[in-house]
This record gives structure tokens, sequence and C-alpha cells, in this order.
């Protein structure tokens, strides 16, 4: 028995990176998994593959989490498929990074429609489906939260909208036995960060030495605390952002 055997999780922005590790770990401890992707179905069904070779039960599901319709067929095709769900991890997301006079108008909707809008829209969905014993939200925050890099202050400030969000939410959904947490990773190698152009080696070696623990994050750190949080091992635990760096702040 795992610690998630029962449960229905469903992770968005899944298809790779974080969200991949995060679905895989959920299913390890016997959570059945809705893989959310949004264009890269490849990688979702991928994720599922291993998920399924692992004698564990997901699916993928296409679906931008910034439109409502999307995020409400979601979590309808997630119930006729695995079951009401009770955990939702908030990893969708966007990020790009560079210098603040050149941003757009374009660039500044398309960070807080996915990074603010997008949970937002997924907790106020998953609140229809959850069941008298409520459930657990993990939203995927960062350390640029409180710590913002130079070209980074409209990401950052996206997840330090998330994470006030995190904290409303808990106070707010405490009552309906739903408990809301976040992680907030440090630099982590992914897909994503190694087809960053802004983020030559130069700069990748500058977030390790600045990591006390001497080395870049890896998606299974990240999905181990959310297993955690997801979890009853925290069930006294809400509205915290967990600080998941190896000590960089």
């Amino acid at each position: 028995m795992g610690k998630l055997t029962g449960k229905v999780a469903v992770v968005t922005g899944a298809s790779k990176g974080i969200g991949a590790g995060i679905a895989k770990a959920l299913a390890a401890e016997g959570a059945a998994v809705a893989v959310n992707y949004a264009s890269d179905e490849a990688g979702a069904r991928r994720v599922v593959g291993e998920i399924e070779a692992d004698g564990g039960r997901a699916f993928a599901i296409r679906g931008d989490a910034s439109k409502a319709a999307d995020v409400a067929r979601m979590f309808e095709a997630t119930r006729e498929a695995l079951g009401a769900p009770s955990v939702v991890v908030n990893n969708a997301g966007v990020f790009s990074f560079g210098p603040f006079e050149q941003g757009t108008e374009e660039s500044y909707r398309r960070h807080y429609d996915l990074n603010v809008l997008g949970p937002l829209l997924v907790v106020g969905e998953a609140l229809k489906h959850f069941g008298p014993e409520g459930g657990s939200v993990v939203n995927v925050s960062s350390v640029a939260a409180t710590s913002p890099p130079a070209g980074g202050v409209i990401y950052s400030s996206t997840k330090g909208a998330l994470d006030t969000i995190t904290r409303g939410l808990a106070v707010e959904l405490a009552s309906r036995k739903v408990r809301v947490n976040g992680v907030s990773p440090g630099y982590t190698a992914t897909e994503g960060t190694k087809a960053m152009t802004s983020l030559d080696e130069g700069t990748v070696q500058g977030f390790v030495a600045q990591t006390p623990l001497g080395r870049a994050g890896r998606p299974d750190d990240i999905a181990k605390v959310v297993v955690f949080l997801a979890s009853d091992d925290s069930a006294w635990v809400t509205g915290e952002t967990l600080r998941v760096s190896g000590g960089a702040r």
C-alpha cells in the first residue's frame, strides 16, 4: 500500500520536466494520475506509458490550464476515466527571461494567464469534484518569487502571486477539509531550462555555485516533496510553501 493508494490526482503540465516527475512519483505511491498537457501529446503518452509499465494507472488529457472550458473538460474526463480527484498539482506554467524594457503586453498576459489565472481556474473546478473528505492542492512556485533574478521580474511576480494564492486559499478552504500548499524549487535541470537560450553554461554554473548543496535540482527532488504534501503525512500542514532548492535563496 502506497501513501496515495485509492487517490486520484490531476497534474497540470505533466508531459515533461518537473510535472512528469511529479506524475510518476504520485503514481508510484498508488495514485491514479491524469497527465495533463497543452501541446506535447507524445511526452504525455510517454509518461503514461512509464506509469503503466510500473503497474500504475494513468491517462493523458489535453487542455490549456488557462482556459475555463478546457479545465472543466479535464476534470470531467478524469472523473470518467479514473474516478473523482482528491489531489491536484498546479504545475503548468511558462517562463522567459530578458530585459524588462523588451517585454511585451503579449508576454505579460501569457505569463499571468497560465501562471496565475490557471491555478485559480483549476482549484475552482477541483472543488466541484472533491468529496466531503476534502482534498489536497499543491502549487508549484519558484524561489524566484522571493529572490527575483535580473531579467525575470514578470515571471517572478507571477510566482509571488501564486504564493499569496496558496496562503489565501488555505485559509478559505480549510473548513472544507481542503489543504493548499506549495513547493518552491530552485534551479532545476529540465528540458525547459536546458532549452532556454538565456541560460548559458556560465549562468547555470552560477546558479549551482549559489546552491549550498552544490548541484542543480532534479525533477524527483521536487516530486518527493509533492508526494509528502499530497499525502496524509502532511495532514497538519496547510498554507505553506516549502523551499526545495538545495539551500538556495
